[in-house]
Formats: structure tokens, sequence, C-alpha cells
């Protein structure tokens, strides 16, 4: 396997770095931050009409650019890099990923045509199983339950931990038949935002670059039009879903990990102790050796990652490899980022600590990150379970 860019995707990836740096800067995520929506509307329609990145990897016929998952990747990189706060995540690598992967015919056609001029969407999946320690991620945390009531589909229950859940406007919703646990049962539902029965509050966390959501569903009557696929036969779907979904998570923590290793390393430089850079310091050196090197292996990890994801994308016999490639991937880029992030704040000293400085902002977003989609632990778990079924 090739792993070098091409030359329109290193275009790709050092578009997205100028653009980032000039529009995503320390003031600019400030802002957005205090903001109930958490993201400037402005900016995201800079990046939907100038960049028309929301539509990378949508096929052509739907309007997309039809590009592929490693640029998809080359992206998010930056896109962690600069702590981007936007509904690009949950529209592109939720929203998106669902209707390519589990949408009809008619679904796509209708609603990735919307995407590419704007609409927001993410993918709401998750109970109170999701919280837990450890967390359970994949189709055991469907709780929400969707019953027949004659040619339509009533849905309830509460999704929580949902990406930008609160002002996303196409919901992709999942929903179990009642009395079916795990794999059994699950069915995927494509919801406006704005059907009747459907509540939506944002919910407070430690990461304010990206907000989370709950969303209740009350008696939300759905036509036979919105179910996705076959009734109760979505689970492998939703497994593929958010196998996609973390190696796009992966992709953002590595690029935060490089950054806050590059800024780090750019302010001992500058900080000076007996008169003298604190750069210059063996104790320092070897931690900014060690920083360098877990991007490194990050970096290998999450591109092999997203070169299965591309292959996943048109392979339904690689499941299993997509799931192996994404755990590996999370698993790793988890504990990079938290590391170089804690590491950093010991290198910046008490100043680390203080809100004028970024170094909280990375430290924050690489703890939510790291358990969002499943932790290190939950990772390693899955991916012994993977090769125990492959033996």
């Amino acid at each position: 396997m090739d792993f070098a860019f091409t030359e329109e995707q290193l275009m790709i990836r050092d578009t997205a770095e100028s653009f980032l740096a000039e529009v995503s800067t320390s003031e600019a995520i400030r802002q957005a931050m205090a903001t109930d929506e958490g993201f400037d509307a402005d900016l995201w329609q800079r990046i939907c009409t100038d960049m028309y990145w929301q539509a990378i990897h949508i096929p052509e016929e739907y309007g997309g650019l039809g590009l592929g998952y490693v640029e998809l990747v080359a992206m998010l990189e930056q896109m962690g890099r600069f702590l981007l706060c936007s509904p690009f995540f949950s529209t592109v690598c939720l929203g998106t990923n669902a209707l390519i992967v589990a949408g009809t015919e008619a679904q796509k056609a209708e609603f990735l045509p919307q995407i590419c001029e704007g609409t927001t969407a993410t993918l709401a999946y998750t109970g109170k199983a999701a919280g837990h320690f450890g967390g359970q991620w994949g189709s055991e945390a469907v709780e929400a339950i969707a019953k027949r009531d004659g040619d339509n589909y009533l849905l309830n229950g509460t999704l929580r931990y949902v990406a930008d859940g609160a002002t996303a406007q196409l919901l992709i919703v999942a929903a179990r038949t009642e009395g079916t646990t795990g794999d059994e049962g699950v069915s995927l539902f494509v919801v406006p935002a704005d059907t009747a029965g459907v509540e939506r509050t944002w919910t407070p966390t430690v990461d304010q670059t990206r907000k989370q959501g709950e969303i209740v569903l009350n008696n939300v009557t759905l036509t036979a039009a919105a179910l996705m696929g076959a009734e109760g036969e979505a689970a492998a779907n939703l497994a593929k879903i958010v196998d996609l979904a973390t190696v796009a998570v992966a992709a953002e923590q590595m690029g935060g990990a490089a950054q806050i290793m590059d800024l780090t390393v750019a302010y001992t430089k500058e900080r000076t102790q007996f008169n003298r850079p604190i750069a210059g310091f063996q104790a320092i050196k070897h931690m900014a050796a060690d920083m360098m090197t877990r991007v490194e292996v990050a970096r290998s990890g999450v591109y092999y990652a997203a070169c299965v994801a591309q292959d996943a994308l048109t392979d339904g016999e690689l499941a299993a490899e997509l799931s192996e490639a994404a755990s590996v991937a999370k698993s790793f880029c988890s504990e990079t980022y938290f590391q170089n992030a804690g590491d950093a704040l010991q290198m910046h000293g008490g100043v680390g600590f203080t809100w004028e400085y970024d170094v909280h902002l990375y430290f924050k977003r690489a703890k939510s990150s790291e358990h969002f989609l499943g932790n290190a632990a939950y990772h390693r778990e899955r991916i012994a379970a993977l090769l125990l079924d492959s033996e």
C-alpha cells in the first residue's frame, strides 16, 4: 500500500491548512465557543460555498466532488490542528456517511444534494449506556424504541451525546424494536429536525469547541419513506457508519496532538530560565521527542485506517478490516492526544492552566474526543474480540 500523498491530496491538505490558519484563530474559536450554536454561521457558509468541503466525498451524481476518504482525513487533520468550530464533523462524518452507507436511492437523491447546499446533519443513536465508564458505542447503545403504527412508525426515547444535536437540521436516528437487544431489531430513520415530537437541548460539556445535544423523541410519527433499508436489520450499517466516524475522530486527534506539540516547542524556545531557553534543557528535549514519536505513529495509523475506510465504502466485505483499523487508530490517537496535551501543560508551567493560553482548549478537546465513540480501553477490547472472532 502506497502511503504517499498525490499532488491533488497535497493541494487539498495545504489549502485546508492555509484557510483554517486564517479563519480558525484563537480569537475566532473563543467567539464561537461563547455562542449557543457553537459555530459561526457565516464561516460555515464560506466553507460550503467557497471551499465546498461539505461535499468532498459525496458522489458526483448527487452534486458532490466524489473524492475519497484519504482526502477527507487530510482535511480533518487540519481541522483538528486548528480546533475548527463548525458542524463539519457531524454533517460530513456522521450524517453524510449514514446516507451513503445506509440510505435508499430516493433518500440519497433527496438529502445529499441538500447537504451539498449547506444543510447540516448528524447521527443520533446512543442512549445513557454510552456515558457509563468505558461506554457502549455499538448497536448495544441504541435505546430509542420504534413501533409500527399501520404504515407509519412511532419513535420514542432519549438520545444522548449527539454531536451538534441541538442545531443539526437533519437527523439520522437509530431506534430498535421493543424487546430486542444488541444487533437485533435496530433500524435507521431519516428525520428532519423540525418534525413534530422532536425536542432538542444543548448539553454542557468540558469541551466547548464541539457542542453536544440531547434529543427526546415523543411519539415522533414517520412514514415508511423515512426508513433506511430493511426494518430491524440496520446493525451492520450502523457499525460501519460509526467505524467511519471513528477514523474521522482519530484524524482530528492526530492533528490536535501535532499542533499542541508545535505550539509547545515554540513556547519552550521563547521562555527562558537561568538565562537560557528551556528548550535546551535535557528533560524538555526528552518530552518533546516523545511527543513527536507519538504523533508520527498516530499519523501512520490514521492514514492506514483512511485507506481501509475508502476501500470499505465500496466493498461491503471489508467490515472487519475497517473495524480493526478504526479501533487501532482511535485507541492510539486517544492516548497520544491526551498525553501530548498533558505534557504541554507541564512544559508551559503555570501559564498553561490560564485562560489566555490555548493549551487548555486542546487539553479539553483531547479529553472529550478520547471518550467520544469509545476510549482507548474500549477499542483495545474491541480489537481483541475481533482477533478472537477471526481465528
